[in-house]
């Protein structure tokens, strides 16, 4: 089994002032250790010339109490130098399971 060491961001959406009707998302990083479950891609047919690459990846990290806390807030991981959509978390305490998929192109720190 592989493991994993890297950043996992963390987005909160936030108004920008009282009443101002405006939201932008704040996002943290943080670093987590753990065991890369599953390692599999898949291509998805997309509207442009090229298709898009879907990492199917599983990612075990031992989840501290901020993670735990703020699992419904996970945004991305960065792995493999991309960052990656988080499209799943499962709490299975200690850990988180995270589940990827594309490429992540919102908001960073």
């Amino acid at each position: 089994m592989a493991r994993f060491h890297g950043k996992v961001g963390f987005g909160v959406t936030v108004e920008t002032s009282e009443n101002s009707g405006v939201w932008e998302d704040i996002v943290v990083e943080h670093n987590y250790r753990g065991d890369i479950v599953r390692n599999s891609r898949r291509l998805e047919g997309a509207e442009g010339v090229n298709d898009d690459i879907i990492v199917a990846n599983s990612i075990s990290i031992v989840a501290d109490n901020f993670a735990i806390d703020q699992f419904l807030n996970i945004k991305y991981v960065r792995w493999n130098g991309n960052l990656w959509i988080v499209t799943t978390v499962t709490v299975q305490r200690p850990r988180l399971i995270l589940d990827l998929g594309s490429v992540y192109n919102g908001p960073t720190p």
